[in-house]
């Protein structure tokens, strides 16, 4: 429907500048309250009679008169005290939305976008908290390039971290083991961190000697070339490894990994601290609490200072941000080296290297940067911003996108269902908040343990003559789905309670529900070959669209048809709404409420028992079309489509 819009828009607006003052601007085609008044509305007589100073009603009669015999249009009415409704050509339009299933319509507005997303601290097992991250960033990368923009998706890994600091400690100082004890750990090695880092932060709350041993520990690793490096490099990157085979379980890729480390070994904050002290985005303070500690002014802000390096000339965590910031817009001058870090189905992702590789491979250099960070973040996103400003790249600043969104909490029954002691206060609380340290949360992958199993004894139930290596991959798919439905279904800055009744509920409004209507379509064309020995597809190519005569539904039908397939149009408009507000639950919503649609449609009118071959050909035509519809967006939304379910 986007493109149709424009290009009536555009029509509109040739024939009324005859006679009238008006602009682009001020045409905005919108829905009519009843598709029963036409498919779209046009209220310029408005604004043009106050202009003119006359009756909108007359103006839009004559507008009216302007528009007739538009291409595409059946009729042009007024209504009311000067509303112009429109009434598409119905066979037309169904007949250029049918050619043109493969093409969007949309185009890209940014010569390279990059979104950042997952973050992981390569310290421990994912947690269902950083799915949230995964699926909001992941679906954003299709949005943008469904829409045609080139993305880029970085994971950055804070491999040189506190939280790795704590696990390495834990290793060395409260296990005694080696590099090489490290390969003889039978447990999953990021579960095995999960456990020791709880342990690691109850240790060190209580021992004044540990913490200052995690210290000695934080500054080894940041200097490098020490027994605690290769700790910290050899336990991250198992934990990498462990957190990208999780995300691959829901279809989720990544472009390249820049490493903490080799943003500090390749000296980018130098880079950034001299730009920021020569250009006075930043200034030693010489007074009160900051008092020796180069800080940035800000604007808008409670905190009116916001410390970048601290008095001991160690650099906070936002001036590194602001570095990170400028390399990804291409402005510090310097790239990283990169290296393969793995094969994801013949596709190479690269991760950062502080070395020369004989890889020659750039990334970043971005004119648009979306940030998936969680809101608790909002504040140092603006310090960054607010960086980029004062170093004057303020079209940079301009489009620095903070992708806030809320946390993931548990509900206490889901706390008790994974065997978490917790008090009696607690128990009575609406939720709890996931926290790595107590150990308090539901990891990933054991969530998606669980809904594979469900799903495959299901599928079992059903199909139990598959292969069994075709019914386990339904499975995951579907324990995908509905993950992925289940964290983009809620407003992005609203809490997520999590709970392992609504996630495992495969009815309603799911990401199962909408793979059984995909399955059930496809089931459709499968039985049509069957009966009639047809291929669909060479059926659906042979058919000429100039020959389909509407005509021949009842006025029921061509309602519901209608209907039907305007809604299913509106796929590109949801997705430039969802990139605009940086919310999918538009996206879920429409894509449920598509596949309601179509099961109405269908069990009103049959397609393999109609007896009037031209009845049958355009239902045909028609659930094809919504079939290819929901793929899309299913696909937009990470959600693969089962062979069978």
């Amino acid at each position: 429907m986007f493109k149709t819009k424009k290009t009536l828009k555009e029509k509109i607006l040739s024939r009324l500048v005859r006679e009238f003052p008006v602009s682009s601007e001020e045409i905005e085609l919108s829905a009519t309250p009843d598709q029963k008044l036409g498919d779209l509305a046009l209220s310029i007589a408005f604004p043009l009679a106050k202009k003119l100073k006359t009756n909108p009603r007359t103006i839009a009669n004559r507008a009216v008169e302007l528009l007739s015999g538009l291409e595409g249009l059946e009729k042009v009415e007024v209504a009311g005290a000067g509303y112009i409704n429109i009434f598409l050509n119905r066979r037309k339009f169904f007949q250029e939305k049918f050619n043109n299933l493969k093409k969007t319509g949309l185009e890209p507005e940014e010569k390279k976008i990059i979104v950042e997303h997952t973050n992981i601290n390569p310290n421990k097992a994912a947690h269902v908290g950083h799915l949230r991250n995964a699926c909001l960033g992941d679906t954003l990368v299709r949005c943008l390039r469904y829409k045609g923009e080139k993305v880029e998706v970085q994971n950055y890994i804070d491999d040189t971290g506190v939280q790795v600091v704590d696990v390495v400690f834990g290793l060395m100082e409260l296990e005694k083991k080696t590099l090489s004890d490290l390969n003889k750990i039978e447990d999953r090695f990021d579960y095995y961190c999960w456990d020791l880092y709880t342990r690691v932060s109850r240790h060190l709350a209580s021992n004044q000697e540990a913490q200052s041993r995690k210290a000695e520990i934080l500054k080894k690793i940041e200097h490098g070339h020490s027994p605690e490096a290769d700790f910290a490099y050899r336990v991250s990157r198992k934990i990498l490894r462990a957190h990208l085979a999780t995300m691959k379980r829901l279809d989720i890729s990544y472009d390249v990994l820049p490493c903490e480390s080799s943003i500090l070994k390749l000296k980018f904050w130098e880079k950034a601290f001299a730009r920021l002290k020569e250009s006075g985005a930043i200034h030693l303070s010489s007074e009160g609490e900051t008092a020796g500690c180069w800080v940035m002014n800000l604007e808008d802000e409670p905190e009116r200072e916001k410390i970048i390096v601290r008095s001991d000339g160690t650099v906070t965590y936002v001036g590194k941000d602001i570095a990170y910031q400028m390399w990804k817009f291409g402005l510090l001058g310097q790239d990283f080296y990169y290296e393969p870090f793995l094969d994801d189905n013949g596709r190479a992702v690269w991760i950062s290297s502080a070395h020369p590789t004989p890889y020659q491979v750039h990334f970043g250099a971005g004119s648009k940067v979306y940030n998936v960070i969680d809101v608790r973040q909002s504040y140092l996103q603006k310090v960054v911003v607010q960086g980029l400003k004062a170093l004057g790249y303020s079209e940079q600043a301009a489009k620095s996108v903070h992708f806030s969104y809320e946390m993931v909490a548990l509900s206490p029954k889901s706390v008790a269902e994974i065997n978490i002691d917790i008090s009696e206060e607690d128990k009575e609380k609406a939720f709890l908040e996931v926290s790595g340290r107590k150990g308090v949360g539901v990891k990933a992958d054991d969530l998606l343990d669980r809904l594979e199993e469900k799903a495959l004894a299901e599928v079992n139930k059903r199909n139990p003559d598959l292969p069994l290596t075709s019914r386990q991959e339904i499975a995951r798919q579907i324990a995908a789905a509905a993950v992925r439905y289940f964290m983009l279904k809620y407003a992005r800055n609203s809490l997520i309670i999590f709970d392992f009744d609504e996630a495992l509920n495969f009815e309603g409004e799911t990401g199962p529900y909408l793979q059984y209507s995909a399955v059930r379509l496809r089931s459709i064309f499968r039985k049509f070959q069957e009966r009639f020995g047809i291929d669909y597809q060479e059926f659906i190519r042979t058919v000429n669209l100039e020959n389909i005569n509407l005509d021949k539904l009842s006025p029921e039908e061509s309602q519901d048809f209608w209907d039907l397939i305007v809604y299913a149009s509106g796929l590109d408009e949801e997705v430039l709404r969802s990139i605009a507000a940086l919310e999918f639950g538009g996206l879920a919503k429409f894509t449920f409420n598509l596949c309601q649609k179509f099961n109405s449609y269908y069990h009103h009118y049959p397609v393999l028992a109609e007896k009037d071959k031209q009845l049958q050909t355009i239902r045909l035509l028609t659930i094809y079309f919504i079939h290819e519809i929901l793929c899309q967006a299913l696909d937009l939304m990470g959600i693969k489509v089962p062979e069978k379910m």
